[in-house]
């Protein structure tokens, strides 16, 4: 197998990858409800498919296309359950953030200024996420395998851009990798840190 047929291969498994941990996501806050959960980044993550299955069209590769594609329903899906036509703001805010991190380099400066930028908003994306770990202690409706499953997906991204030669996608990429990582983490840290509590507690009231 060649390095180009692996890289390949590395970009599906990277799109399947996408697909089971967005659909871990739902499942969570399905059952478990949105506390913890960040509108601003889920508003972010839909605008900024949108911005990759374009330029997937542009690059002409179905993996990058259909690595936004196929989990934009569940995407959206998560965003009903955040309601977020109760505050317009936040959307309102996040697609100016986008707009000027994505819109405006690709107009200046080609695919190649917007992708770049697209990796600062995906990093800066996460930090709406973390702050709420940070902020709540009830972090039942994150999943931690979710995000762990998006650090290995953007992972298996990075080697199928360096056999397609997209390295502005990969740089992007690999920011948004450890910011995945850096909320997987804390997210682990906050389950954790809740079942030990339940755990006192029950220990307490007998």
């Amino acid at each position: 197998m060649t390095f180009h047929s692996f890289a390949i291969s590395m970009g599906w498994l990277a799109v399947a990858s996408g697909i089971f941990g967005t659909s871990m996501q739902l499942r969570r806050v399905r059952t478990q409800g949105v506390e913890g959960v960040s509108l601003a980044t889920w508003v972010l993550f839909v605008y900024m498919g949108c911005f990759w299955i374009t330029y997937g069209f542009v690059v002409g590769s179905a993996e990058v296309v259909l690595g936004s594609l196929l989990i934009l329903p569940m995407q959206l899906s998560i965003l009903f359950r955040l309601a977020p036509w109760r505050r317009l703001a936040v959307p309102a805010r996040a697609l100016g953030y986008f707009t000027l991190c994505c819109v405006v380099p690709t107009m200046l400066w080609g695919w190649a200024g917007g992708v770049f930028g697209t990796g600062i908003a995906m990093t800066i994306n996460r930090a709406p996420q973390l702050i709420e770990l940070i902020r709540h202690d009830d972090a039942s409706g994150v999943s931690s395998a979710s995000w762990y499953i998006g650090a290995l997906g953007a992972t298996m991204w990075i080697t199928f851009y360096v056999g397609a030669d997209l390295w502005a996608a990969l740089t992007a990429t690999a920011f948004a990798g450890v910011a995945n990582l850096s909320i997987a983490s804390l997210a682990t840290w906050r389950h954790t840190q809740f079942r030990r509590n339940m755990v006192a507690e029950e220990v307490f009231a007998a």
